[in-house]
This record gives C-alpha cells, sequence and structure tokens, in this order.
C-alpha cells in the first residue's frame, strides 16, 4: 500500500515511484459551481471580497427558526458546508466555459424540464419512480465527479502499483480504478460510478471514466438539488478527471464532463481536495431511513383522499 501523505508532511512519492495522492481530504468549500450574477465577468476574488464572503457566509449560516407551519430541516450540526472559498478564489468552480456558468441543456432536456414544469411534481407510483439518492443507491456529492454540496464531503485515496480506489463518505461509493492498462468494459455493461480506468500522466493521476448506466444522471448535488430534471446520461458521455498532488496537504481535483445527451458542449470545474487529519465514517443510509416509505405512503394516501 502507498505510504500515505499526513497533513503538514513533506510529500514523497510512493515505494514504487508513482506520486503518492493517497490520504483522506475535505473538498467542502463556500465557492459556488457557478459564477454569481453580482460578480458577472469577475473570474478571481480580491483578499478582501472572499474575507468578505467568508464573514457573511458565517454570519447567515446559523439555525433559526422554522417559519410558522413549516417543520424545519436540519439545524447546523449536521451539515458542513465549508467556511473557506478555495484558495485561487475563483469565483466559480467552473473553469470552462469562460463565464464560469454550466452550458445551456440540449432542446429535448429543455422540454421536458419545460413539460415537468408545467404539470408540477407527481406522485411517485413505487420505487423506481424516487431518485436514486432517495433510494439510497448514490450519494447527491458523490459523483464521479464529486462537487461540494451539504455534507460528507469527504474522500479518501488508496493506492497500489496497480489500482487507485477512491473512496466516498457520501454512501461509502468506492471506485477500483486499474492503472495497469487493463481493457475497459464492454459498451454493453453499464454502472452507476461507470468504468473507470486511470493512468499517470507525469505527476497527474488521469482518470477517463465512461459506461455510465442510462438512468445515472451524471451532475452528483448539481442534479439532486439544483437542477432535479436536467437529464440522464448519454450512452457516449465521457468524464476526464485528474488528481494533481500540489504540495503536502493538498491535491488539486479537475474534470471534465462530456454529455451530449444533456448538455450542448462539455464544461470543467477544478477545486481543491485538502487533507484533513479525521476518519471517513459509515454512511448507513438505508439505516433508520423511513423516507422512502413515507413518501409512497404519503403518495398512496392522497390518492385515497382525491378519490
Amino acid at each position: 500500500m502507498s505510504t500515505a501523505t499526513i497533513v503538514g508532511q513533506s510529500s514523497t512519492n510512493t515505494t514504487w515511484g508513482d506520486p503518492d495522492i493517497a490520504g483522506i481530504f475535505t473538498f467542502a468549500t463556500i465557492t459556488p459551481l457557478q459564477r454569481p450574477d453580482n460578480v458577472d465577468g469577475k473570474a478571481i476574488l480580491t483578499e478582501e471580497e472572499a474575507a468578505s464572503l467568508e464573514e457573511r457566509t458565517a454570519r447567515e449560516r446559523v439555525d433559526r427558526p422554522p417559519r410558522p407551519g413549516d417543520t424545519g430541516t436540519y439545524n447546523r450540526f449536521w451539515v458542513d458546508y465549508g467556511t473557506k472559498v478555495v484558495a485561487t478564489k475563483r469565483t466559480s468552480l467552473i473553469t470552462d466555459p469562460a463565464d464560469g456558468k454550466l452550458p445551456a441543456v440540449v432542446q429535448q432536456v429543455q422540454q421536458r424540464n419545460e413539460a415537468s414544469r408545467a404539470t408540477g411534481p407527481q406522485s411517485p407510483s413505487g420505487h423506481e419512480d424516487l431518485s436514486i439518492t432517495d433510494r439510497c443507491i448514490m450519494g447527491f456529492n458523490a459523483g464521479p465527479p464529486f462537487l461540494p454540496s451539504a455534507y460528507n464531503n469527504t474522500v479518501q485515496i488508496f493506492q497500489t502499483p496497480d489500482y487507485v480506489v477512491i473512496l466516498n463518505e457520501m454512501i461509502h461509493d468506492a471506485r477500483i480504478i486499474p492503472i495497469n492498462g487493463s481493457p475497459n468494459l464492454s459498451d454493453n455493461i453499464r454502472q452507476w460510478l461507470g468504468s473507470s480506468r486511470g493512468y499517470w500522466d507525469q505527476n497527474t493521476l488521469v482518470v477517463e471514466t465512461k459506461n455510465f448506466s442510462s438512468g445515472r444522471e451524471l451532475l452528483g448535488g448539481v442534479n439532486i438539488w439544483r437542477y432535479p430534471n436536467v437529464g440522464t446520461s448519454d450512452p457516449s458521455a465521457n468524464l476526464i478527471e485528474r488528481f494533481t498532488r500540489i504540495d503536502a496537504a493538498t491535491i488539486n481535483y479537475e474534470f471534465t464532463l462530456n454529455d451530449p445527451g444533456t448538455w450542448t458542449q462539455s464544461w470543467s470545474a477544478t477545486f481543491p481536495l485538502v487533507g484533513i487529519d479525521a476518519n471517513v465514517f459509515e454512511y448507513a443510509c438505508h439505516e433508520g431511513n423511513y423516507s422512502a416509505a413515507n413518501i409512497l405512503s404519503g403518495a398512496r394516501a392522497g390518492e385515497m383522499d382525491a378519490h
């Protein structure tokens, strides 16, 4: 196994000579995926602007009583959005397109979204109608690609000469990635996490992933929380991730997503994985989780009331 880099320790190679990217990292950040309209046209924050954003975020993210008639939601104990902007002080995680915003969706997805908004939310007829997150199949920020979100922004990387393992704390998804030149899966084998193969480009681990399941939405937390009907992955969808150790405590993570069934062009984002002295805990999604049963029970009760 790799000689894992400890926070504050000098970066070293593995005993077999590959760059050492092993460790436990957080990718939590308050830098948004897309560039906010109030900084439109501005790629980098000044020191003062970054400090102001961090201070304002800390002031706003406090527990408040729910509105009358509202049951409320998680309090601050259960969330971990992060407290800092990325070190580069970019105004968005998206680096391409240059405006820092997601590209337009294709016409078919746009039409489906408009139809969905017109009809409003539909009662699920069975568990298959629930999202893959409600069904505890995949985490909303675990990816690939993974993106900062409300909590469990933690990833652990393991290395051997032939494999790299990427373990996300969110719903404990683990990708076992061959880096020994083994062939990819046949095109007719589709998986929720896709089929990943990696190789070293000097000091950068490049991971290419394809063969995503056709029922998989390729945006992690972005899809589920902000673009719930944006689309499912095209059979030709592919993802390229790059992991580069930049200092003893930090890996730069960069990805480019090409999903022609959803987006009119590919798009890229980058953010740091920051080493932490912590553990990855089990994400027991099903244990004590009554949401799926309650959602379906509520749907059936609503149908009975309607009749």
